[in-house]
């Protein structure tokens, strides 16, 4: 690329619509909002997806299935990345400092995906069984926080 090939950006240089200008403008008179109906009137505005009074396409589609408002959203961490972290206690607010997590406030759940060499203390919202076989194994603990236990 050198000076010779460069382009202004397109519409670059289109002049802003101003109507309402006189006739010489070509948008005079009705100020392009042609005559008579709803659109010409002054305080006109129509809901999101109004189609002139057809069935709008949000109401026309079929509506499938439905969005569990309790759902619980775990991040998930694997044994191998505990691993590498070269830490022996490990909790949320260590992985997000390391960058595991990408939120302060999630949760996190433990897969037991990798192998581990050294005893690791790791406090998670939830761990797998292999996970927690394999950090009992290794000589670490287990511990779950943040569980509400249920009195009967």
């Amino acid at each position: 690329m050198n000076l010779s090939t460069i382009q202004k950006p397109k519409h670059s240089t289109e002049k802003r619509k101003r109507v309402g200008r006189g006739m010489g403008s070509g948008m005079g008179k009705t100020s392009t909002r042609g005559h008579k109906g709803q659109g010409s009137r002054s305080g006109s505005r129509l809901m999101r997806g109004f189609e002139g009074g057809q069935m709008p396409l949000h109401r026309r589609l079929p509506k499938r299935g439905f969005t569990n408002i309790f759902k619980k959203e775990f991040t998930i961490v694997n044994l191998s990345t505990l691993a590498e972290l070269g830490e022996k206690s490990i909790t949320p607010e260590v992985l997000y400092s390391k960058g595991v997590l990408k939120s302060r406030n999630g949760m996190v759940k433990v897969l037991g995906v990798g192998e581990l060499k050294s005893a690791l203390t790791v406090q998670a919202h939830k761990f797998s069984e292999s996970a927690q076989e394999k950090i009992i194994k290794a000589g670490g603990k287990a511990e779950v926080i943040g569980k509400v236990e249920k009195t009967a």
